[in-house]
């Protein structure tokens, strides 16, 4: 598996990004102000991440997918990986994720990949996404925020 920057003549892989954000206007935003890098194996894109430079000395982990059919094969936790190391190579001091409240494998990825619980954004899927969201029979309603030192 290669993980590669997405050139600026591509299209960012839309259907891959929706699977962790139901919202193409947030991808949308966030996707112009980041950078997306993506996951090859044989020249197919199997996963994609996106990081985003939010404050001073920080980066945030924004959106990490992974095709539905090639799951549960370490490409996320590579993904996640290459985010961290990445961010330490640019000098960032801080990298952080937020992931829903229902979302319990994500939750278990993050902080087996060295993040720490930081806080709780209540209701942050409620104020910013129209339709209600399901996972593992929980609403997801709030942000949870992680946070992992990278000095």
């Amino acid at each position: 598996m290669k993980i590669r920057l997405l050139s600026a003549s591509e299209k960012p892989p839309m259907e891959l990004l929706l699977l962790a954000d139901p919202s193409e206007k947030l991808i949308v935003d966030y996707i112009e102000r980041g950078e997306c890098f993506i996951a090859e194996e044989s020249g197919e894109t199997i996963g994609v991440m996106v990081l985003l430079h939010t404050r001073p000395d920080t980066i945030e982990l924004v959106n990490v997918a992974v095709c539905e059919n090639m799951q549960g094969q370490g490409i996320g936790r590579r993904l996640v990986e290459f985010a961290v190391d990445s961010a330490k190579e640019k000098g960032f001091k801080t990298i952080e994720v937020g992931t829903g409240n229902s979302s319990i494998g994500q939750l278990a990825l993050y902080q087996k990949c060295g993040f720490r619980i930081k806080g709780v954004d209540v209701d942050f899927f409620i104020r910013h996404y129209e339709e209600e969201m399901y996972e593992n029979e929980i609403q997801c309603r709030d942000m949870i925020r992680l946070s992992q030192d990278l000095w």
